[in-house]
């Protein structure tokens, strides 16, 4: 037996602690920021490094670090159907047959408790949480993918690192589905007219996926996004869920595959996410994964902006920009998301001069879209000299400038229609004028003419309507009850934006404008 004397074994603890220091120091900058905030779960992220160094491939320890340098903000979160005063209610969406009793149901516990909402109750963080066993197969299985599949051969390493490595699609829990849908389609070469055309693969992938997954209303009031597991044990789910679920089974055999969306509809309510892959000319070909296939599918409504999720963080993104306010809105406040709207439509440029003087609290400003009764952010400029620029925004739409103030959306400007030549028709109501105007519908509808020569009206017999102009908000000026003819409202300001909305509704009607005595929507 050997003895070291005391100085000797100080020097031996300061030579390891000097080669751990040299060896952290070569990390890169945002690995080492996550490797900190890891905190007890430290020696899990620093084993998959340690697993790649001693590997010959850099290639596989480049995409180790990146993905744990841009893991920061990635999480399962859970939600909470809570009453303004914060009490959770139990709701299960599969408790109920269809949308419609589940809805009614819902609407029963709201009578009784007043307004509910889903609230965020958890986040579990990946650098909190993530194990190494479960990353090193997923990095093991991207790379076993992208090296043997032959629809992958010339795909370059910057495009498997952003469409191929990551390996979760949204807020859902962490499964290894990698393995699963490897094993599933690993004949799929064998079954292709050309087995290096990735479109072919996913389109293949992608039917069998709608034989036995497909779309489910109820999931819009499901309180989190499904993992595999769950997927797999009730084969339905929300656009959220039929992306996520495309994305494992596709990445897992090399393609290139992400996500796009829309925070927002600019024409109708709600939004929605749809998938895109990595085409051979270099472009996004977009197709909806359980539904519909690249080159068949085709977006059901307008977009103002559409933005494509991604595991890297965007620096140009508002989270990363110095900024008063630190509350932003939801949509716009993610690290992991990048704009893409000009691929989806024809778009321009607006530059907006404020008549009112800004908050000196206040340097960003936010453009909206009507969905769902409310304005919406879509997208965000920063106040210079009183004037803001909002870029690459879709056309023919109708906007509102605003600010966000005490987590709410603040009209500070007219609201407009931006055109396709880039002007811009201000909808401010001109009082010293007024007008009588004829309505026959709350949304846009093919219009028809009957026997009679009068125009069809779709209205609700006995129900009451009320008429709505906008100047700083919505300011009602009359209510009518509707028969079987369209409704008549005088005195009507003109040229500004209306919003026809029936009684007791759930506020999905459209905003229009009247020209030449019809109603254009927007």
């Amino acid at each position: 037996m050997k003895y070291f004397s005391l100085p000797l074994l100080f020097l031996l603890l300061l030579s390891c602690l000097d080669v751990t220091a040299k060896e952290k120091s070569s990390y890169p900058p945002d690995v080492v920021e996550a490797l900190a905030e890891a905190g007890d779960n430290m020696p899990e992220l620093e084993r998959i490094i340690t697993h790649y160094t001693s590997q010959a491939d850099s290639l596989e320890l480049q995409a180790a670090y990146y993905l744990i340098g841009n893991m920061e903000g990635h999480c399962y979160v859970t939600f909470k159907l809570c009453d303004t005063a914060g009490t959770e209610f139990d709701f299960n969406v599969l408790d109920y047959p269809d949308y419609k009793q589940m809805k009614v149901a819902c609407d029963s516990l709201e009578s009784l408790h007043g307004e509910l909402d889903f609230q965020k109750k958890e986040k579990i963080y990946d650098l909190h949480s993530i194990t190494a066993d479960f990353l090193i197969n997923q990095i093991d299985y991207a790379f076993k993918a992208w090296r043997e599949k032959p629809w992958a051969k010339d795909l370059s390493f910057d495009a498997f690192r952003e469409y191929v490595l990551p390996y979760r699609g949204s807020g859902e829990p962490l499964e290894n589905w990698r393995e699963v849908f490897y094993e599933k389609y690993k004949d799929l070469a064998s079954k292709m007219t050309d087995p290096s055309d990735p479109i072919e693969a996913v389109t293949l992938i992608n039917n069998d996926i709608k034989s036995w997954f497909s779309f489910d209303p109820r999931y819009y009031y499901h309180p989190t996004d499904q993992g595999l597991s769950e997927m797999l044990e009730n084969r339905m789910g929300r656009c959220e869920d039929m992306t996520n679920l495309t994305i494992y089974a596709t990445r897992a055999n090399g393609l290139a595959v992400t996500s796009d969306y829309t925070p927002y509809w600019a024409n109708s309510g709600n939004n929605h996410a749809w998938n895109t892959v990595l085409a051979p000319d270099g472009k996004m070909t977009l197709f909806m994964g359980a539904e519909s296939n690249p080159g068949k599918y085709r977006l059901a409504n307008k977009v103002a902006k559409v933005y494509r999720k991604t595991f890297g963080k965007q620096k140009d993104n508002l989270a990363f920009q110095k900024r008063k306010q630190e509350k932003m809105p939801k949509y716009l406040a993610g690290k992991s998301y990048r704009d893409v709207t000009a691929d989806y439509t024809e778009v321009r440029d607006v530059r907006i001069v404020f008549e009112k003087n800004v908050p000196d609290t206040v340097d960003i400003a936010y453009l909206c879209v009507f969905n769902s009764g409310e304005w919406k952010a879509i997208d965000w400029g920063r106040i210079e000299g009183g004037e803001v620029n909002f870029t690459d925004v879709g056309t023919e739409i109708a906007f509102l400038p605003g600010l966000y103030i005490h987590e709410e959306i603040v009209p500070f400007a007219n609201a407009f229609i931006l055109h396709s030549d880039g002007s811009t028709q201000q909808l401010q109501p001109e009082k010293e004028k007024t007008v009588s105007i004829e309505l026959t519908s709350t949304t846009r509808r093919k219009q028809e003419i009957s026997t009679d020569g009068i125009a069809k009206a779709f209205f609700a017999s006995g129900q009451t309507y009320e008429l709505f102009y906008w100047e700083d908000g919505w300011q009602s000026l009359d209510k009518s009850v509707a028969a079987d003819k369209p409704l008549v409202f005088e005195n009507v300001p003109a040229g500004c934006l209306y919003w026809l909305v029936e009684e007791d509704s759930d506020n999905e009607e459209r905003i229009f404008t009247i020209e030449n005595n019809s109603q254009v929507w927007w």
